[in-house]
């Protein structure tokens, strides 16, 4: 297994490689395209409340990703900005905001629950998104076969509703999806398939699945309509661990018709800001990506 210091090692050479080559085409009148390399921005949480949203997202765009997915909705606004202006900001600096992480449980209260949802689905249709994922669910070791059919029916709801703005609603995994098994069958498939699959779509978190000891890429081959976004993590740095094969993850992916997919940095080695720099440098270099 590649360590730490050796994997460093190689990624600078492969950048170093990159910008040579761009270097290249540049003196010969060459245009280098951009990779469609997205970031979920909560990988930079703590660099936002320090910063500001506007800072950071200059701060991204000069690190090269090109499409974003937010973190920081409420109450109408999209971290604090009006959804319009957000969208003017992050087109400014080159980039396109394609996804936001949102979410509401369910609860007794349908139509507070509807209505949240509604202001939600207006403010990011907006601001141009073509996706809304809920990251997380009270779903667990001790829910029923029940509790799963409710939120997939929630979910079913809720991305209904998403689909008259033009919006596709999914939901993001965590390990315990997959090491919870009811009757025979884990929450991850329970809620694919008490879910509506014209309605409901599912961003796969790569680095959780395998943590939760399913295979990514089989997942990637069981629902290839279904999984139609993906969270790119490791450990820490993206490709640091030698654990993830990436590449056939890509590659199955690209097979299945999709392209939209963000980094999302949880563990950091260095600063945020180094780590997510990083991350786009692995990607970038790496010749399964697009």
């Amino acid at each position: 297994m590649t360590n730490r210091r050796d994997f460093l090692k190689h990624a600078s050479m492969m950048v170093a490689g990159g910008f040579l080559g761009s270097q290249l085409l540049s003196s010969c009148g060459g245009n280098a395209v951009k990779k469609n390399i997205g970031l979920q921005l909560y990988s930079l949480r703590d660099d936002i409340n320090e910063l500001g949203i506007k800072k950071v997202l200059e701060i991204v765009s000069k690190m090269g990703y090109t499409n974003l997915e937010a973190a920081g909705y409420g109450d109408g606004l999209i971290y604090g900005t009006e959804p319009v202006e957000f969208k003017k900001i992050v087109d400014g600096l080159g980039m396109k905001i394609t996804s936001a992480h949102v979410g509401r449980a369910y609860s007794e209260d349908h139509a507070a629950d509807m209505a949240w949802w509604s202001q939600c689905i207006e403010t990011h249709a907006k601001a141009g998104l073509k996706y809304l994922v809920m990251p997380w669910a009270p779903l667990g070791k001790d829910s029923t076969a029940d509790d799963v059919k409710k939120y997939g029916e929630y979910f079913t709801e809720v991305g209904l509703s998403a689909a008259t703005s033009s919006l596709a609603f999914g939901y993001h995994n965590h390990a315990h999806e997959f090491q919870t098994i009811i009757d025979g069958q884990s929450i991850y498939d329970r809620l694919l398939e008490s879910s509506s699959p014209d309605h409901v779509m599912f961003e796969n978190d790569v680095y959780w699945t395998q943590a939760g000891g399913a295979n990514p890429v089989e997942y990637l081959k069981k629902y290839p309509k279904r999984i139609k976004l993906l969270h790119i993590k490791d450990e820490t740095v993206i490709g640091a661990s030698g654990t993830l094969d990436f590449k056939a993850i890509f590659e199955q992916f690209y097979a299945n018709g999709f392209k939209d997919w963000y980094v999302e940095v949880e563990r950091y080695d260095g600063t945020p800001q180094e780590d997510v720099q990083k991350s786009y440098d692995f990607l970038n270099a790496a010749t399964f990506v697009k």
